[in-house]
């Protein structure tokens, strides 16, 4: 069983906090979190990591960012495979020094992941990487991580069965139960959505919108409490389908469907329109795999 010790943070008052992994003298993909959001790059660091030399201007900043720097840092290693389930993590003050931050701010970030079922800490046997089936992947953030990297054709698929078993019936009671408060957010973010396009981040915002204002026009608490989940899998996949090219086609008009069914109040025509716009925004994405 391979323990993991990971790599030392690099603090910056100007840049937030930065991982920087080492193996061989080369230094891999840089994560870093800057804006108290999780900021999302590419890596391709072995699952051995060496252990870096901490650095002469290595210091330690706020507990805060330090700590959101280390649970995304180990996060993303956890959710792309680099460090695999059943595998232990080095010890508390092993990582900690490593890494140059207190071992409560460690400990605190390892609490995140467990909230999160990435790792179980037990006593005497140190902390492991939990199966994938324990992980909350309907967590924003794990969310996040998983498109740090490439998920496969399985993942993806799997969170478009998801939206086809939920939005659906999201539209349908919309359209039934929606307001004239509701009417004016949905036609707010679908003019921001034309107006900037799904291209930009200010156009997948308006998309956000849109499924959010769809949600709560359900007067549905537990359909609500979705909706960070459900944003983020359209925000992640969005992006996803982009990250080499442009968007094969342009997805507003399907979410104009959608919004005029519920303006109508057609809970048919509104279920419809939005089962059409997961299924086509899943061949979207298979397109651009």
């Amino acid at each position: 069983m391979i323990d993991h010790v990971l790599l030392p943070l690099h603090y910056s008052t100007a840049t937030g906090v930065t991982a920087i992994a080492r193996t061989g003298g080369k230094r891999g993909s840089r994560v870093s979190t800057n804006d108290g959001q999780d900021d999302v790059a590419e890596t391709d660091l072995p699952v051995e990591l060496a252990l870096g030399d901490g650095g002469g201007g290595t210091r330690k900043g706020s507990g805060r960012r330090l700590r959101g720097a280390v649970a995304h840092y180990l996060g993303t290693a956890i959710v792309s495979g680099r460090i695999a389930p059943g595998e232990l993590l080095t010890g508390e003050v092993a990582n900690a020094e490593a890494l140059d931050v207190s071992r409560s701010a460690y400990r605190e970030a390892v609490q995140v992941l467990t909230a999160k079922g990435l790792v179980e800490s037990r006593p005497k046997i140190g902390t492991r990487v939990l199966p994938r089936r324990r992980w909350n992947f309907l967590d924003p953030m794990v969310l996040a991580w998983a498109f740090e990297g490439e998920p496969n054709l399985q993942f993806i698929r799997g969170l478009f069965e998801l939206r086809a078993v939920i939005e659906p019936a999201v539209a349908r009671l919309a359209a039934e139960r929606r307001d004239k408060d509701d009417i004016k957010a949905l036609k707010q973010a679908l003019a921001g959505m034309r107006r900037h396009t799904l291209a930009t981040e200010a156009g997948r915002a308006a998309d956000r919108d849109f499924h959010d204002a769809l949600i709560y026009a359900t007067r549905n608490e537990t359909f609500i409490a979705l909706s960070a989940s459900i944003g983020a899998a359209v925000n992640w996949t969005t992006q996803f389908k982009q990250r080499q090219r442009a968007l094969p086609r342009d997805p507003v008009p399907d979410h104009a469907r959608v919004f005029d069914a519920v303006v109508a109040g057609d809970p048919r025509a509104a279920e419809e329109a939005m089962t059409a716009l997961v299924s086509l925004a899943l061949e979207d994405t298979r397109t651009a795999m």
